[in-house]
């Protein structure tokens, strides 16, 4: 009886080392895809069609703030040096004494010839701060291509030409970005940078291979403000952890189609310690839970490594196991080179084992609550997604 057992036992750890396998190829050939423009043409012909000419449709950008974080003024700044011929920056904050304030007025004070708009207003319209930001803020939308994007983001030139392209078809609904953590260079913004480019867009980049097309993204979401008041507009999402991804639902039930751009943004990633850092990567692994529970219950074979490793003991390391978990091994070194400099990713190797082993940890304890740490509050998030202020 134990011999058949410890067969079975075999065989399941086999299977599971070789799907585990299996994704990190997948996810890999995704991901240099991605990452280094391997796109259809027509994919290619369809961003590039806006260029910064007198046709194009001008556009206004809001961006709410809160607080002065790492290098926001780069990255404000990076949207200020767009060559697109028309557009308007919309910038807001909820509190007058909130030092954003005071960069966006430098920001003012060095290009006096921008459309560049300030929007101080507190009140609230749900549970989510972030959104209420945006509904005070959108009565001074001057145009109706409308550009939302995250205070860390960081962008081309070509940004706006390149994500306003496809919302020229009438069938497009929302245009998205992915992105790339830049990381501060202390180790736990090197942990969670990891999270993002080598386990988190890699999935999104499977799904988008496998024809899943619902990821949405706050680093850039740009719609029209037709598609926006059909959905709604952003009372509809006001009290939503995942607004982002709500949003995309809500355009695609009017029929519409979610584009991922093939530009790639950087994101600004500073966690300074280990509490931070486990808040953050729970609150998108239990937003993944709230808005994909289906998805999120059988993603475990996305943290391929400690999951390779879990099935090679199952299967008492066998030759087989063996080999699969050396190919799982080598994908996965490839994913963490190519995130970034060569140089510093071979300083770095430890991150590998470390950052993987405590996400596939954290998507554990993930079942465990529906508690999240937003900046400094915390929200119980119900099974719709919405959330509530826990005291």
């Amino acid at each position: 009886m134990s011999s058949i057992s410890a067969t079975i036992a075999a065989g399941c750890g086999i299977a599971v080392t070789g799907a585990a396998m299996a994704y990190a190829l997948m996810a890999t050939v995704a991901t240099l895809r991605r990452r280094h423009g391997w796109l259809s043409r027509r994919v290619i012909r369809q961003e590039r069609r806006a260029s910064a000419s007198p046709a194009a449709s001008p556009v206004t950008v809001l961006k709410p703030l809160c607080g002065a974080e790492p290098r926001l003024h780069e990255c404000l700044r990076s949207f200020c040096e767009q060559t697109y011929p028309c557009f308007q920056i919309v910038f807001g904050v909820r509190d007058p004494e909130d030092p954003a304030v005071a960069i966006v007025r430098q920001l003012r004070r060095e290009y006096p010839h921008h459309d560049l708009e300030l929007i101080i207003d507190p009140s609230e319209h749900g549970s989510s701060l972030k959104v209420s930001n945006l509904i005070n803020m959108f009565r001074a939308a001057r145009y109706d291509t409308l550009v939302l994007a995250d205070s860390d983001v960081r962008v081309p030139s070509d940004y706006l030409a390149r994500v306003a392209a496809p919302l020229a078809e009438s069938a497009v609904g929302i245009v998205t970005c992915a992105y790339r953590g830049v990381p501060s260079g202390g180790s736990w913004s090197l942990l969670l940078a990891a999270f993002v480019n080598d386990w988190f867009m890699p999935s999104v980049y499977v799904a988008e291979a496998l024809g899943v097309s619902d990821f949405v993204s706050g680093v850039t979401i740009a719609l029209r403000r037709d598609a926006l008041a059909s959905a709604g507009g952003f009372e509809a999402i006001a009290d939503q952890l995942a607004d982002d991804f709500r949003l995309g639902q809500l355009t695609r039930a009017q029929g519409l189609t979610t584009v991922l751009s093939d530009v790639i943004v950087e994101t600004e990633i500073d966690e300074r310690s280990g509490r931070e850092l486990i808040r953050h990567e729970l609150r998108w692994l239990r937003t993944i839970r709230a808005v994909r529970p289906g998805a999120y219950a059988f993603s475990f074979i996305t943290f391929a490594l400690p999951v390779a490793l879990l099935g090679t003991l199952l299967a008492a390391w066998a030759d087989a196991a063996l080999a699969m978990l050396a190919v799982t091994g080598l994908a996965r070194l490839l994913l963490h080179f190519d995130a970034g400099s060569k140089r510093a990713a071979a300083l770095e190797l430890w991150v590998i084992p470390v950052g993987d082993t405590l996400a596939f940890t954290l998507w554990c304890w993930g079942f465990l609550s529906r508690r999240v740490h937003w900046r400094q509050a915390r929200y119980k998030v119900a099974r719709d997604g919405t959330v509530q202020p826990v005291t």
